[in-house]
């Protein structure tokens, strides 16, 4: 019996061991290639996405910035340009003015609209829903622009920041409503049915019970919506005609020559400016809220 064990044995080594003139490949070899691989491949990733930072944070100090990543010649011009510019510092306010604007017309109006859909049983809900996203993704501003346009004209609102404000909100409406229904699903209905029993009424609930409850996903709504006012360029460059009106995003158009050569000094550092309430405003509702994955949105 041992006898047989050990030619059995013998023949797995044998029959395993590689073919004479054939060496095997050391695996800590390929183990140590595919790390350095990786740490290449990190790095390159690294790059494309650190160098334009750096150029954001280095340009607007330098007193000749080109698009080259340099150690800048710091000086303080820049700032001192861009304040003396009469509509630089009133777009940031304009932007900031209508990125309010929309974030109160969307929450409002998405939460009533979210809850009154997540409550109420109709037929074909969901299909309504998955075509309001639907064509909101096809029929983007640039194909709508002509209609809004004539739209905003017979209301009279051509050059109104109310006007562009009412435009944005109802562009990202669908996309509202479609988010905020998954975080109304999740409120308990045991709530509702003991303030109801209590005597509150459908807003009162909607107020008192299930807005603290999905406060996450309202605020995640609000960074959301401001991000894509914040960066609009195109409806407030239709509808606005007066440049004390328009938000930081046209006036940044206006920092190119006639030439359409950029004033990288004056681009840099509005860019810097441009970008500081969109960051500090993630911060502040990440540090008073804290996002955490939900499915496949941030909330």
């Amino acid at each position: 019996m041992t006898a047989t064990t050990g030619t059995q044995a013998q023949g797995r080594t044998t029959t395993g061991a590689p073919p004479p003139g054939r060496r095997r490949s050391n695996p800590s070899v390929g183990h140590f290639v595919g790390t350095v691989l990786k740490a290449v491949l990190c790095a390159v990733m690294l790059g494309f996405f650190a160098l334009p930072l750096l150029w954001l944070a280095t340009a607007p100090f330098d007193a000749a910035p080109s698009l080259s990543v340099s150690w800048p010649q710091w000086t303080l011009a820049n700032f001192r340009t861009m304040v003396e510019n009469p509509y630089a510092l009133g777009s940031l306010v304009n932007s900031v003015l209508l990125s309010l604007g929309v974030v109160v017309l969307v929450l409002t109006l998405g939460s009533i609209a979210s809850y009154a859909l997540s409550r109420v049983v109709i037929p074909g809900r969901d299909a309504l829903l998955y075509a309001l996203l639907l064509l909101s993704s096809i029929v983007t501003g640039t194909a709508a622009m002509v209609p809004t346009f004539q739209l905003m004209n017979q209301l009279r609102l051509i050059d109104s920041q109310v006007g562009v404000i009412l435009v944005m909100a109802a562009g990202v409406m669908p996309t509202v409503i479609f988010i905020l229904k998954d975080f109304m699903d999740t409120v308990p209905k045991s709530y509702e049915e003991s303030a109801r029993l209590a005597g509150a009424g459908p807003l009162r609930i909607l107020w008192d019970v299930v807005v603290p409850i999905a406060r996450p996903g309202l605020a995640t709504i609000a960074v959301w919506s401001v991000v894509q006012v914040w960066g609009n360029f195109l409806v407030p460059y239709i509808l606005l005609r007066s440049p004390d009106k328009q938000p930081a995003a046209v006036v940044m158009y206006t920092f190119y020559t006639e030439g359409g050569q950029p004033n990288l000094a004056l681009i840099s550092t509005f860019s810097l400016l441009f970008s500081v309430p969109v960051v500090a405003m993630y911060f502040f509702v990440n540090r008073k809220f804290g996002f955490r994955f939900h499915g496949g949105i941030k909330s």
